[in-house]
This record gives structure tokens, C-alpha cells and sequence, in this order.
């Protein structure tokens, strides 16, 4: 039996005529895709009542839905208000998802801003506990899942997403390869180095794996923007991706972050069937 993969955009596919969510899970299904994340890239924008809607949308046309919690987050923030006001943006995040469904919201933590790694992450990793603990309390499904960040400055190695699901009960990690693969100049250079960080994944987290895959540019300092897969400039081989998530019989989702959104979607939901 064939491991279970879910492909899937990073918000509204871009060949959807109406630029509403509803439409765009419509649109995800029509093009033969499995998944649709809702991307609050600015601010939660969604009332209880769209909610309902979108969650509706996505039972109807078997669409998994998976949220990402506005950018401008940093639980590592040296000002109170601003670690305040970014658990505000997560949980707003989480509530809207558990409304229409979605099971994870996924979130970049924070930044280093120069400070003792070890500390930060002990910090990030309070604040991470105390919001889960406020989601078991609501009675909420939907999971908190950091994901893994693109630049050294960032919170989110993998080994530090790792830790962070480690630590508090009920987060599970976001895997996005892009990123690693910035943040470490260029860290998959070979399949074996896919499979090498799919072996320091716990095996519970690799049967329903979260992940994000691009193509990406990158630095010294790391990440610079997303490409398309088979963009010229772009050493991310997702194809080593696919084959290393096969062999190790990982089953999960996989949202594409490329510019091209459904396209690149399409293109590994293709390879994969192929493999």
C-alpha cells in the first residue's frame, strides 16, 4: 500500500477566478490537488461566519486545511507588548482554523536578536506551552506547528522545531526543506542528505508529516526569496525530496510555496505518483 501524500497550495491558487477562499478550495479541487493552506500574511481577516463557510468548502470537496499565522511574529521579543500582540495573532489564527476545520496553524517563532541561543529557545518554547495549554483548555483540535525558518537569525532549525515539539504537548513540527536548505547554504546536496533529516524525525511525527517545499534562493545569511521549482537559480531538487519521503514510506501533506502555486503543486503530486 502506497504511502498517503497530500499536495497542495500555499493560499488561493493563483488560476482561481474568484479570489475568495471558498473558491479557491473549489479551484484546488478541480485542478485534482488535495490541500489548501489559508495564509493570514498581514492580519487574521476572517469572521466566524466565512469560517464556517471555507470549513464547509473543504468537507464538501475532501480539501485538507492547514493554517499559517501572520509573519510579523516574534515570541523572542525583547518588548512585552509585541511578545503579547504576537501570541494574540497565533491564537486568532487557531481559532479561526478550528472553526473551519483546519488541523494545524503553522508560524514562524522569532528571532535570535543576538541573544543566547539556548535562552531563546527556552522562552519561545514557554510561550509555545502556555498557547497549547490554552488551546487544550478552549477544548480546540487544531495543533500548533512552528515551522522550520530559512535564515540562522531565525528561530527554526530542525533540530530547534524538533525540541519545541518535544517539550509541550500536542505541537507538531513544520517541515519546510525550502528553508532548510537556505538556511544551511545549500544543505541538500544529494538524496542522502534528505534522508538523512527525515532519520532525525521521530517516527510518530513521519506518518502525517506537515511540510512546505519551493524552489529558493539563498545566500550567506540564508533565505532571499522563493523560485519555481525548475527555475533557473533554484538548487532545491525536489525530485530527491519525493524519492527520500518515499523510501522512508513518510505519508503527510505537502504545501508549494513557489510563485507558481498550483503549478509546482501539480509537478510533485506527478513525480510522486510516478515513484
Amino acid at each position: 500500500m502506497k504511502p498517503e501524500m497530500l499536495f497542495g497550495t500555499a493560499g488561493i491558487p493563483s488560476s482561481s477566478k474568484k479570489r475568495d477562499s471558498v473558491s479557491g478550495i473549489k479551484r484546488v479541487r478541480e485542478l485534482g490537488l488535495d490541500a489548501m493552506e489559508l495564509e493570514f500574511v498581514r492580519g487574521v481577516n476572517m469572521g466566524k461566519e466565512t469560517a464556517e463557510a471555507v470549513g464547509k468548502a473543504a468537507k464538501e470537496n475532501e480539501v485538507g486545511l492547514s493554517v499559517h499565522a501572520p509573519y510579523y511574529i516574534n515570541l523572542n521579543s525583547k518588548e512585552k507588548e509585541k511578545v503579547k500582540a504576537s501570541r494574540k495573532r497565533i491564537m486568532d489564527s487557531a481559532r479561526v482554523g478550528e472553526t473551519a476545520g483546519a488541523e494545524i496553524v503553522t508560524f514562524h517563532p522569532g528571532f535570535f536578536q543576538g541573544q543566547n541561543k539556548a535562552k531563546v529557545l527556552e522562552k519561545v518554547i514557554g510561550e509555545i506551552g502556555e498557547m497549547a495549554e490554552e488551546i487544550r483548555g478552549r477544548g480546540w483540535s487544531i495543533s500548533l506547528a512552528p515551522e522550520t525558518t530559512g535564515k540562522a537569525t531565525q528561530v527554526g532549525s530542525l533540530k530547534e522545531t524538533l525540541e519545541m515539539c518535544k517539550k509541550v504537548k500536542g505541537v507538531v513540527p513544520m517541515v519546510d526543506f525550502a528553508h532548510l536548505h537556505a538556511r544551511d547554504n545549500g544543505r541538500f546536496g544529494k538524496k542522502e542528505h534528505f534522508l538523512e533529516a527525515l532519520d532525525e524525525i521521530p517516527a510518530k511525527y513521519l506518518k502525517g508529516l506537515r511540510m512546505h517545499a519551493s524552489g529558493i534562493r539563498f545566500g550567506e545569511k540564508g533565505e532571499r526569496n522563493h523560485l519555481n521549482l525548475e527555475e533557473e537559480g533554484n538548487s532545491f531538487n525536489y525530485k530527491w525530496l519525493l524519492k527520500a519521503l518515499k523510501e522512508k514510506k513518510v505519508s503527510g501533506t505537502i504545501i508549494c510555496e513557489s510563485p507558481s502555486l498550483e503549478g509546482d503543486a501539480l509537478l510533485m503530486k506527478r513525480y510522486w505518483e510516478k515513484l
